[in-house]
């Protein structure tokens, strides 16, 4: 059975949650005072260890004023605190031969370490002293200021990041899921330093804290030690506080925005000076935790996920017409985004869009053949389980599932209900994603 992951009454400060997972490896979940949520897996013969604390606020939580505040402190949070420095955070982890890192995204945020599982409890301790007592110093913020815009400008030379960024906001209109995760040059330029302390405060304290830890690592350890650093750091961890309610707990219908408005379709062409053209075309996607989730992940391995699906086959190994093409989906809590890509000659962009949208109306009309179905299938199966092979993506899996799922499956769950799926269902759903408006965002050296 999968493990749920309450957040009413069995989610409140001492309730505990066991399940084991393949392998021999323990899940265990523990509600600390406050709020602060812990999860761990223990892998058993595992000499190492990775630990992140995640923060559910994301790029679509800044209010006017704080564009660029959660990538801000992604950054910031590395440059010291009243006990440590910039130095002393990047020699702990040198030090022992470690890995330090942090990742910012719509929805969640996550400072993340991977050490030996002796070094857990300096990890522990140097992430938590971040998450609580980041400075924010003026000085530094402005040196980081001009890290992020050269950061920001170097996405901006690479077309692929460019196209995936304006497909979004094409897709999501004037959502704030629409925005750069990272900020736009005007935005970084423009938010002062109160406004990203005031982001700082509002969104980072017990409630809203989850930390995973995936690997060699003892539950019962790791709590006392996460509730240690935490009340180091100055965090109130009394009283009897739930943690927050996860985003987009009532349930939400895909294929539509969050706001309520209709979708449209929109065309968008970018000029850059670029030997070759990216385009995407797609429309709105299933959200994170829409059951049918399973049946697009097969979906898009049919379509665009391989060597053998049928974009690769027809655009690249038939007509030699692009170097990558591919098909991706991204949700999110109330809603999601689906889209095919393909890099090609800018003279070609008509023919090669006109091709993605055979390719997708076909599927949707015709529907797979059993052998495409089985290799598809398999293709996700083989995946799944050798992309949960190191303590890194085991304390990911933990975040997402806290933060995002509600719920944890084992490995066997999640393989029997990617072999559940079935041709119709790809295809009745192929059916539904092409009949939403669709958008084409294309960059390259195009005429004005």
């Amino acid at each position: 059975m999968p493990l749920d992951l309450p957040l009413s009454a069995p989610g409140l400060p001492g309730s505990e949650q066991t399940a084991e997972q393949d392998g021999g490896a323990l899940v265990r979940r523990s509600v600390l005072p406050g709020g602060v949520r812990v999860l761990t897996e223990h892998m058993p013969g595992l000499r190492s260890a990775t630990v992140g604390a995640w923060v559910g606020v994301g790029s679509r939580d800044e209010r006017d004023g704080h564009h660029g505040s959660t990538h801000f402190l992604e950054h910031l949070l590395f440059k010291g605190t009243p006990s440590r420095s910039a130095m002393d955070i990047a020699e702990a982890f040198d030090a022992v031969g470690g890995e330090a890192n942090a990742a910012t995204g719509k929805e969640h945020t996550c400072y993340y370490a991977r050490v030996l599982d002796a070094d857990l409890p300096m990890a522990v301790d140097v992430i938590a002293d971040m998450v609580t007592s980041a400075t924010l110093d003026e000085d530094e913020l402005e040196l980081e200021r001009g890290v992020i815009l050269e950061e920001l400008a170097m996405n901006d030379d690479d077309p692929a990041d460019v196209v995936h960024e304006q497909f979004a906001a094409a897709v999501l209109a004037e959502h704030p899921l629409g925005r750069p995760i990272g900020g736009t040059p005007a935005s970084i330029r423009a938010v002062p330093r109160d406004a990203v302390w005031e982001h700082y405060r509002e969104h980072y304290g017990p409630a809203t804290l989850v930390v995973t830890a995936a690997g060699g690592v003892d539950h019962e350890t790791l709590c006392a030690q996460v509730v240690g650093a935490l009340e180091q750091g100055g965090w109130d961890l009394s009283g009897g506080h739930a943690p927050r309610a996860r985003r987009g707990a009532g349930a939400q219908d895909s294929l539509t925005l969050p706001d309520g408005s209709a979708p449209r379709a929109t065309e968008t062409t970018i000029r850059r000076s670029t030997e070759q053209a990216n385009v995407i075309l797609g429309g709105l996607g299933l959200t994170a935790t829409d059951d049918r989730r399973f049946t697009l992940s097969v979906l898009s391995a049919a379509l665009g996920g391989g060597m053998s699906s049928r974009l690769f086959q027809e655009i690249r190994e038939k007509r030699g017409l692009a170097y990558s093409v591919y098909c991706f989906a991204s949700g999110h809590a109330d809603t999601g985004v689906f889209g095919l890509y393909a890099g090609c000659t800018p003279a070609k962009v008509d023919e090669v869009v006109e091709l993605l949208a055979l390719e997708w109306e076909r599927l949707a009309q015709d529907g797979l053949t059993q052998a495409e179905l089985d290799r598809s299938i398999g293709q996700l199966s083989g995946g799944l389980v050798l992309g949960l092979e190191d303590s890194g993506s085991r304390m990911s899996r933990l975040g997402k599932a806290e933060l995002v799922h509600g719920q944890l499956l084992t490995q066997d769950e999640s393989l029997e209900r990617i072999r559940a799926v079935t041709a119709a269902e790809v295809q009745d759903l192929a059916g539904l994603l092409a009949a939403q408006p669709r958008s084409v965002v294309k960059v390259g050296p195009f005429g004005d």
